[in-house]
């Protein structure tokens, strides 16, 4: 029998929800204070109009859902997946207001796009948007990559033991400090500190190339925040191609490493322990899966000989590949080049890179490299199992962060988790080919909405069906969460309906 929520379920729910909702709308100060030292009225207003609607719904569900009582396992799970949804909606809103997008629709479209940084887009006219808009276009990735709720553990939600589920939630597992909201500061520490070092080394490159002082360090700083949280966004139309920069590329590529590693291993790295990285399962596998696609992606370039030199081969094929595996989408060449000059064979290399993803714990989509390592850990184990003798004891270690006994459990939640991706991929493309798409162009452009990539290979698009907006919506969502949260809200609604 299924048990109907009991209304405690909902005002919990509801009450912190709206402290998430708060944590978003005091980063929106952030917009509203460039635009205003920059002069743009007009943009500022976009955002005072959406701070105020967020406050305005934050507050009311606050006194509404008011409570002191704890958080269970099932309602911090339902939170952060009605938090991404509710971010989307809230976040669009001064995006919209700027007119340069078509629909609410397209505009919900890029705030999931941002917040789950992925990268694909439906902005018009990028190139004229305001300062304002392309900073919070940028922002909410930065939220996003580090997680929504992390800005409510860190600012809003204080000494609530709760915390971990919702943390938990936004498919994270390992507490860095020894509570989760010190973790969550931390991660913001982190990211500030890579903000910083990016922005100056980005902005100097623009200096160097002939951009004007504050357009050099605004596009650094934008380009860093999509960088490092793995987004794919850019403030021009041309993406990455707009710099023309072989320094520019490569440390967007460092920028990109940076972002694809466990937020734990940068702790480790932090307090000296550099061991870490050689020894570490999911770095060594990260190594290891990008050395293979890289491999399929060249042979396929290679057969179609587009690019004879190694230094053309690295900057559009080699880029690609870490922009892919990386989940984060910046671009070198344009989408109808994966199609026209490519060949499937290069491009079945990069939907393999962009499915398997980066590190747990870190800003990247995707399978993640620490079930890649630990289903091949289990295939190594049960190898011996089948080659020694039946009495012997066959025990398998990996080392993550620590020394690691392999168990079935690990097992079977790494391959559960990598069949519900596959799933989401392969549903995706189906839907692409339903609207005349050929099957590996609809997997590239699924596998890069569900994996949080942000490659196109020129699917996504203003006019592209509604359905397959709504689908793309749904897939950047449910991947960047992991799923166990959204089929938790799935199950409460199904509850909710049919429960006694």
């Amino acid at each position: 029998m299924i048990l109907k929520p009991h209304i405690n379920d909902f005002k919990n729910i509801g009450y912190y929800l709206s402290k998430v909702m708060l944590g978003l709308g005091f980063t929106m100060l952030v917009p509203i204070v460039m635009g205003l030292a920059l002069g743009e009225i007009n943009p500022a207003l976009d955002f005072l109009i959406g701070i105020a609607a967020t406050f305005c719904f934050a507050l009311l569900l606050e006194k509404v859902c008011f409570t002191e009582q704890d958080l269970t396992w099932m309602q911090g799970m339902i939170i952060v997946a009605l938090s991404w949804l509710v971010a989307m909606i809230l976040g669009a809103v001064p995006l919209y207001l700027s007119g340069h997008w078509k629909s609410f629709l397209d505009t919900c479209f890029d705030t999931m796009s941002g917040f789950a940084t992925t990268g694909l887009t439906l902005v018009q006219d990028l190139d004229h948007l305001s300062y304002t808009h392309n900073l919070w276009r940028h922002l909410i990735m930065f939220i996003g990559g580090q997680g929504i709720v992390i800005v409510a553990l860190s600012f809003s939600i204080k000494g609530l033991s709760g915390a971990f589920r919702m943390y938990v939630g936004e498919a994270r597992d390992e507490r860095i400090m020894p509570n989760v909201v010190n973790t969550a500061r931390f991660i913001w520490l982190v990211s500030i500190v890579y903000f910083i070092l990016g922005t100056v080394a980005l902005g100097i490159i623009g200096l160097l190339n002939g951009m004007q002082p504050f357009n050099s360090f605004f596009h650094g700083a934008c380009m860093f925040m999509a960088a490092f949280d793995t987004g794919g966004f850019a403030p021009q139309s041309q993406n990455m191609l707009y710099y023309h920069s072989l320094p520019y590329e490569v440390v967007t590529i460092v920028i990109m490493l940076l972002g694809a590693i466990n937020f734990k291993l940068h702790y480790h790295l932090w307090t000296g322990n550099r061991k870490e990285i050689w020894k570490n399962i999911e770095t060594r596998t990260l190594f290891i899966t990008v050395m293979i696609t890289f491999l399929v992606v060249a042979a396929g370039l290679a057969r179609q000989n587009i690019y004879p030199a190694a230094i053309a081969l690295f900057r559009k094929g080699f880029y690609q590949l870490i922009s892919g595996h990386t989940g984060t989408g910046y671009m070198t060449i344009y989408a109808q080049q994966f199609l026209y000059e490519w060949g499937n064979l290069a491009l079945v290399g990069i939907i393999m890179a962009m499915a398997l993803g980066g590190s747990t714990c870190s800003t990247t989509g995707g399978i993640k490299m620490l079930r890649i390592g630990v289903m091949a850990k289990a295939f190594k184990q049960d190898l011996k199992r089948i080659i020694l003798p039946e009495k012997a004891v066959v025990v398998q270690k990996f080392h993550h962060l620590k020394g690691v006994f392999l168990e079935d459990k690990q097992v079977r939640s790494a391959l559960l988790i990598t069949l519900a991706y596959l799933g989401l991929y392969g549903v995706g493309a189906l839907i692409g080919m339903w609207y005349g798409h050929p099957f590996l162009n609809a997997l590239f452009e699924s596998t890069s909405a569900a994996a949080n990539v942000g490659l196109s290979c020129g699917i996504t698009a203003p006019g592209m069906p509604a359905a397959l907006k709504v689908t793309y919506i749904i897939q950047m969502w449910a991947g960047r969460l992991e799923f166990m949260s959204v089929f938790t809200l799935i199950g409460f609604f199904v509850a909710a309906i049919r429960g006694r």
